[in-house]
């Protein structure tokens, strides 16, 4: 604990001496809607339309997530790719009124609440795969690589700030609200892609796989904190930032105490399943905890995250809420969320070679953040080389929860959609990346076949050996 507390000490220093070298650089004027502002739109009858695009969405997913499963990769990254062949990259370019037709400009809000409401459900369902019990075994190698995954990449995103913020923000925006929200887009771990690779690849239930998935977790939960501050420090013109940030603490602390009162509840009605009243009683505060964070001034997504976390994972009503949710959330609504993101999604900006140099400078830095700081901190903790660098490159995927934080990026304005581009292309490089490097480093981890594992009579053995592991 407190190695830990001097690492995050030293990364608050490092962030406030780049943010005084930052205070001094000058951003070009701003050429569209202003820093931490919403773009309007008008309304129409549009429902035809809006059955339409969700039917080619829905088959369009389909179809390359197929091709991508085929490929030997996540599912979603093909959704997500389809998405963005859906919008002005591909499509727009080909048919321009194929496009128009598809997804009018007056039909794009109506699109924009439907994928909402997807990710809001789709953070309620993460929330609830969250198991506090696992989170505190191997707690020493857990809290190493999950702070270590978080400090690192934040301080090389907020240090390349200082050379991105004059080509691609704008004079509106802070460079402190630009760094802190580029320093977390860097952190991210995508939990649940994670947990379908290591699924798919059959190793979920070794001890490499089980310390992934619960330094995932807490690193995950710490990103989605410092992104509330970010959100707080963003909206700090409708109050003071500190006001904003303490409410999501009073928040966060009232939500988890009344934990044993939800689990309680939840175990009651274990015998009876998922009833029709407990459905919405679960969707009610679910929603109220959305609001509530939309209140304090932070994203909905908290509040649904936060309501699904506090609900034993391992009860009837969490397994039975996965199941009825799922198939909608993941087979509608998500792709939703990825199309949505592949209209925003204009990969012709990046025209020239500096452009994608500037891209590939990013994929570099957030690989050499979250790899590097996971790995070495795997490795200090005892974990052999090659553990620790297959620890490191499972971290590195990022893929759905990175789209999330993008998309908050744009809607406040502190991502431009030049910037915005290069990180789309940055969390679907990495979650790419990841299967087929893991392949290299553990080619005797990743051909077990998935049915093998976590089951009575498993004969999968541990990836992590056993002079490696931790003592109890």
């Amino acid at each position: 604990m407190a190695a830990y507390g001097a690492m995050a000490v030293a990364t608050v220093l490092a962030f406030l001496y780049i943010r005084s070298l930052g205070s001094g650089l000058s951003a070009p004027p701003p050429g569209g809607p202003t820093f931490g502002s919403s773009a309007g739109s008008g309304k129409v009858e549009a429902l035809p339309h809006v059955l339409l695009a969700l039917l080619v969405i829905l088959i369009a997913a389909r179809l390359v997530g197929a091709v991508f499963r085929w490929l030997g990769q996540p599912p979603v990254v093909g959704e997500v790719l389809a998405g963005i062949l859906l919008g002005p990259s591909l499509l727009g370019r080909i048919s321009p009124a194929a496009l128009a037709f598809l997804v009018p400009p007056a039909v794009a809000p109506y699109l924009s609440m439907l994928a909402q409401v997807g990710v809001i459900l789709f953070m309620f369902l993460v929330g609830l795969e969250l198991d506090p019990a696992a989170m505190r075994s191997r707690t020493r190698a857990m809290l190493a690589t999950s702070q270590a995954g978080i400090l690192a990449p934040f301080l090389l995103g907020s240090l390349a700030a200082l050379w991105l913020y004059p080509r691609f923000s704008s004079s509106d925006v802070p460079f402190t609200a630009f760094a802190l929200f580029l320093g977390v887009s860097m952190s991210i771990t995508a939990f649940p892609v994670l947990a379908r690779i290591l699924t798919d690849r059959g190793i979920s239930a070794t001890p490499l796989g089980t310390l992934a998935l619960t330094s995932a977790a807490v690193g995950d939960v710490t990103a989605w904190c410092l992104l509330a501050f970010v959100v707080s420090v963003v909206n700090a013109h409708a109050g003071p930032a500190i006001v904003t940030t303490l409410l999501t603490a009073i928040y966060i602390g009232a939500i988890f105490a009344l934990r044993p009162l939800v689990a309680r509840w939840v175990r009651g009605h274990d015998e009876r399943g998922l009833t029709q009243g407990v459905m919405a009683v679960s969707f009610a505060l679910l929603l109220l905890s959305a609001l509530a964070t939309e209140a304090i001034g932070i994203h909905a997504i908290f509040g649904s995250f936060l309501i699904g976390a506090v609900v034993p994972p391992d009860s009837r009503l969490a397994r039975e809420m996965r199941e009825r949710l799922e198939g909608v959330v993941v087979v509608l609504l998500l792709p939703t969320f990825f199309a949505f993101t592949g209209l925003r999604t204009q990969v012709g900006l990046l025209s020239g070679w500096d452009s994608w140099l500037t891209c590939g400078a990013i994929i570099l830095i957030a690989s050499a953040g979250k790899f590097g700081g996971v790995a070495l901190a795997a490795r200090a903790t005892g974990l052999r080389w090659r553990d620790a660098a297959s620890l490191g490159i499972l971290m590195n995927t990022r893929g759905l929860v990175e789209l999330i934080v993008l998309n908050i990026g744009l809607d406040l304005r502190v991502l431009s959609p030049t910037l915005f581009v290069m990180m789309v292309i940055m969390a679907l490089v990495t979650t790419m990346a990841t299967t087929p490097i893991l392949q290299l480093l553990r080619p005797d981890g990743l051909t077990r076949p998935a049915g093998l594992v976590g089951g009575a009579g498993s004969t999968t053995e541990s990836p992590v050996s056993a002079e490696d592991a931790e003592p109890a």
